[in-house]
Order: C-alpha cells, then sequence, then structure tokens
C-alpha cells in the first residue's frame, strides 16, 4: 500500500488511533545501542517462543517497566564507552532486579557501570573467531554443543562471530569469566549473584552457529520466560483485539497479494467476517498469473469480501514515456491512493483503515530520528502517514517480524504459495523494467521472469535456496544470431539472493547448468529477448532491486 493515505481522510468519521496492547506474555526487553544486529537479537529470542520487543535505550523507563519485563538484552553499538556523548546505561536496567545479558557494547557497557575496565584493543576482532569456554557447566552454555577437538590447555572451543574493537581489561567486582578467545580473555563473563551476563561474540547472527542456544538459555532457563510465544496464541489475542477495536464497525484494507497484507486479511476475516472489504487494484506490473490467482485465493478459496479492480490501462496512459525510476514510484503511488479512495467511497460509511505493518517497518520508522522515546508506539507514523488522520488504524501484525508473519499465515490455512512468495515491491514490475514501461516490455519480463522462477523452484531453490531471486529487463539492446539470422534484441539479467534480514544480501551461486537451462528458455521462448546476464554484485555496494 503506498505511503501517503491522507486523501482517505474524508472518507470516514474521526477516530482514535490504535489502542495500546496489553500483553499477558513474559517479555524480554532488548535495548538497541546502534548495532546492525539488533533486530535479529529480537528475532532469535522469539525464535526461542519468547515475547520480546526492541527499545531504543534512550526510552523513557516508565514506557519499559510498564512491559514487566523479565529480563534485559543490551545489544551491540559502534560507540566506545568512552566517547563524548556515548550511550549509557539506564538506571531501572539495573534497579529492576532482573537478569542482564550484554552484547558486544552491551557487555563493556555493562562492566564500564559496575566498575569494570574497558580498553582499546591493540589487536581488534572482525569476523570468525574461536570461542573457548572456562565453564561448560555454566547455565549460559547450557546444551551448547562441544568440539570433540580440544586446545592445549585441555579446553573445548567453537566458532563464534566477533566484531569489536574495544574489548574488557578487567571485569567488574562480582563478574568471573566463563569463556574466552585469543585476543578477548573475558569473550564471556557472569556474576551469579546479580544474575548478570555478557558476551563479546555476537550470538545473534548465522556466524555463531550455536549463538541461539546462549539467547534461549538466557530467556528461558535463567530469566524463566516461559514458551508462549506462538502463532495459535498470537491468533487468539488478536482475534480478541480486533473484535474489541473494530466493534460493529467497517474495515476497508488494500489487498496486494504480497506476504503482509494477505496475512493481515486472513488474520482480520477470522475476526471480523463480512465486516473486512478488501481491495485489490491491478496495475498491469504484477508478475505472471498474479492478479488471477489473488482474486482466486482470497476471493472464491478464503471466501473474502474482495473488489478487485483492473486499473491496467490507466497505469499505462500515466506511465507513458517516463523512465526516471522516482517518477515512476510517486506516479503509481499516487494512482493507487486515487483509486483505492475512488472505490473505498464506494462502499459508503468505512470506519477503519488496516495496513499490514510489520515490526521492521515500525523499528525503520521510528530509528529515523535517534532521539525518539521509544519504538513500538510510534507504529501509526509507519511510512509517512499523517497525524491529522480521520480514521482509525488497525495493524494487526506491527509486532511480527517476516519470519513470524509466515508462521501466522500457516497457521491461518492460507496456500504455500502466497505465505512463501518473495518480497515484491509495491511498484512492481515497473522497478524492474528499467527504461520506458509499456504492455509489450511488461509481457517480456513477466514471461522471463516466470521462466526464472519455475525453474528455480523445480531445483528447490525458491522456498530456501534464495530469499529473493527475479529478472530485470534491461533499457539496452544487443547484437545476436538466431538461426542463420542477425538479430538486435534485449538483454535480461538474472538477479538471485541469499540474505539473513534484507538489510545485507550476498548474490546465490546457482548452479551453472541451472543457469545455462534458464537462459536457453528465455532466449527460445522469450520474444524480443537475445541475451541473458547475471548479476553478481552483493549489498553493499549494490541493492537488492536495480531502481
Amino acid at each position: 500500500m503506498p505511503r501517503n493515505l491522507k486523501p482517505l481522510g474524508a472518507l470516514v468519521g474521526k477516530g482514535n488511533l490504535m489502542p495500546k496492547k496489553t500483553r499477558q506474555h513474559d517479555t524480554i526487553v532488548v535495548l538497541d545501542y546502534g548495532s546492525q544486529y539488533s533486530q535479529l537479537i529480537a528475532r532469535r529470542v522469539r525464535e526461542a517462543n519468547v515475547y520480546c520487543e526492541l527499545y531504543s535505550w534512550r526510552t523513557q523507563p516508565e514506557t519499559i517497566m510498564a512491559l514487566n519485563p523479565k529480563g534485559f538484552i543490551l545489544s551491540g553499538g559502534p560507540n566506545s564507552v568512552y566517547d563524548e556523548g556515548a550511550p549509557t546505561l539506564p538506571s531501572y536496567v539495573l534497579d529492576s532486579g532482573v537478569p542482564v545479558l550484554g552484547i558486544c557494547y552491551g557487555m563493556q557497557l555493562l562492566a564500564y557501570r559496575l566498575g569494570g575496565t574497558v580498553g582499546h584493543s591493540q589487536k581488534r576482532e572482525y569476523g570468525p573467531a574461536t570461542l573457548k569456554i572456562d565453564e561448560t557447566d555454566n547455565l549460559l552454555f547450557q546444551n551448547w554443543q562441544l568440539s570433540d577437538e580440544l586446545d592445549a590447555n585441555g579446553k573445548h572451543f567453537q566458532q563464534v562471530w566477533m566484531s569489536h574493537g574495544d574489548k574488557v581489561e578487567a571485569l567488574a567486582p562480582g563478574f568471573h569469566p566463563i569463556a574466552h578467545s585469543g585476543n578477548s580473555p573475558f569473550a564471556a563473563a557472569v556474576d551469579p549473584e546479580r544474575h548478570y551476563y555478557s558476551v563479546q561474540f555476537h550470538p545473534e547472527v548465522v556466524h555463531t552457529p550455536q549463538g541461539k542456544v546462549v539467547l534461549e538459555n538466557f530467556v528461558r532457563q535463567i530469566c524463566g520466560c516461559q514458551p508462549d510465544w506462538t502463532p495459535a496464541n498470537f491468533i487468539e489475542e488478536q482475534v480478541v483485539e480486533i473484535r474489541q477495536q473494530v466493534g460493529d464497525g467497517r474495515v476497508v484494507l488494500g489487498l496486494s497479494g504480497g506476504v503482509d497484507s494477505a496475512v493481515a486479511a486472513g488474520l482480520l476475516h477470522k475476526a471480523i467476517g463480512e465486516q473486512l472489504v478488501c481491495i485489490f487494484v491491478d496495475h498491469g506490473m504484477l508478475r505472471k498469473n498474479e492478479a488471477l490467482q489473488v482474486i482466486e485465493t482470497f476471493g472464491r478459496e478464503q471466501g473474502m469480501n474482495l473488489i478487485a479492480v483492473n486499473a491496467v490501462e490507466e497505469y499505462l496512459e500515466a506511465l507513458d514515456g517516463i523512465t526516471e525510476p522516482e517518477r515512476k514510484r510517486k506516479i503509481i503511488g499516487e494512482k493507487f491512493v486515487r483509486i483505492f479512495e475512488r472505490e473505498a467511497n464506494k462502499l459508503g460509511k468505512i470506519d477503519f483503515l488496516a495496513q499490514g505493518t510489520i515490526y521492521p517497518d515500525v523499528i525503520e520508522s521510528a530509528g529515523k530520528d535517534k532521539k525518539d522515546a521509544h519504538v513500538i508506539k510510534t507504529h501509526h507514523n509507519v511510512g509517512g502517514l499523517p497525524d491529522d488522520m480521520d480514521f482509525e488504524l488497525v495493524e494487526p501484525l506491527s509486532l511480527l517480524f517476516k519470519d513470524e508473519v509466515r508462521r501466522i499465515g500457516t497457521e491461518l490455512g492460507l496456500p504455500d504459495s502466497i505465505i512463501w512468495r518473495q518480497p515484491f515491491p509495491g511498484p512492481g514490475l515497473a522497478i524492474r523494467c528499467l527504461g520506458e514501461i509499456t504492455w509489450e516490455r511488461l509481457e517480456t519480463l513477466r514471461e522471463a521472469d516466470d521462466i526464472f522462477v519455475e525453474e528455480l523452484r523445480k531445483a528447490t531453490m525458491l522456498k530456501h535456496g534464495t530469499q529473493q531471486s527475479f529478472a530485470v529487463l534491461l533499457p539496452v539492446k544487443s547484437v545476436g544470431v538466431m538461426g542463420d539470422n542477425r538479430t538486435y534484441q534485449e538483454v535480461i539479467a538474472l538477479r538471485a539472493v541469499t540474505t539473513e534480514d534484507f538489510m545485507t544480501a550476498d548474490w546465490a551461486r546457482l548452479p551453472y547448468d541451472l543457469l545455462a537451462h534458464v537462459s536457453r528458455r528465455i532466449v527460445n521462448e522469450v520474444p524480443g529477448v537475445n541475451r541473458v546476464v547475471l548479476d553478481i554484485t552483493s549489498k553493499p555496494p549494490g541493492t537488492i532491486e536495480w531502481e
């Protein structure tokens, strides 16, 4: 759904923003100190079926303590504890009396605050490191699978991921070391009396193979949290909350067919049935057969109240001759708002607007202002929604990460073809069709993209082998030979990446035979294309999309 929804204010009566949720789950709070991995910490805690929220370290104490947290995790960050204006450890964390886990900068901050010494490392550690565990029976390392190999001193070791320039040189009173690495004598330390734990490595990243064990031990064994953050429980709670918020009102949702809006629609439909109206706008820049799939899945199979709008000609006319990427985006977004407004006006009084906003959207929105008081409570401003909205928002997925959204969708009975659909930009193929947008060029791109995706699916690489994969039509032509004829036709670029969080990504090492087969099929079956190239750029320095 496009972000500028202000024209919709005329559709409905004045309403309040989404009410504050009261949750019964045991809660872990992650304080964000600016690490690129902060979201991953929260995700890993959720994967242990424990509820967790991510907040800036600047958050007001009353906001945090209202959650009644059973434990705190302090994230890493780019600062040194001795920097002028460096992030600090709020007093309420230590005053709370609950367990605390410091990670990287969080470890250094905890040591510094409690009387230890932090210094600059003569030899920094960035990347893989060997962790040697000194206290194997500590709760933090319970169920950690020890290597069969031992070092010269008889210590077990395991690979972890380090990313730090400073390190703890002297532990605070009450702490003792439980693990070390070649450059960090205190790679993990604990104060058992006060239940303070700290690690210099990053347990949240995949490069620490057993890092999930550390986080799960902390939140479940040390903090005593119940593992009740499950899809079934979430759906049950949300159904109650949606019904309480909506009452007998009517809700309209812009359904794109993407994972987030699809799961939001499924959840709302389960809660309020016919009170939900979904509007699906076909702008002509969807993937092959995607419009039909949306109508079939949500209208016929799921039985939702779905309005499907064929706006292909309107969009093509508006985009005629436009080649600049940002102009394309603005035109497509503005056109969607106008069409959505027009169709919603036909429905009469609408009380609520639903969106598929998810937790990373919320975090990113608040993160634009590092001095913001907190993160999650600013969700009504996600994407630049106006403050003076005249309708009430319903955002049932605003506390979920993408992997949790998929789990919810599966629990709701939505098909895998929807749940495991790869990310697709709002402007659709318009930003993968570089240069001028015409129906003929869109059809060329659609066919090439469908061949690529089909072959990845056959090779079982679509669901788990690549996280995003697609074709791009380039605004250049190249010389080729087909039969005895010289050709001068367009070029298709293939893009496939692997990623954990889409903040960084690496190009997927697809098998050569698979790529050769895809190339042959595209050149032979897609008119107007005589050359296929492969994009092998990682993010950074490139982006996943081309425009």
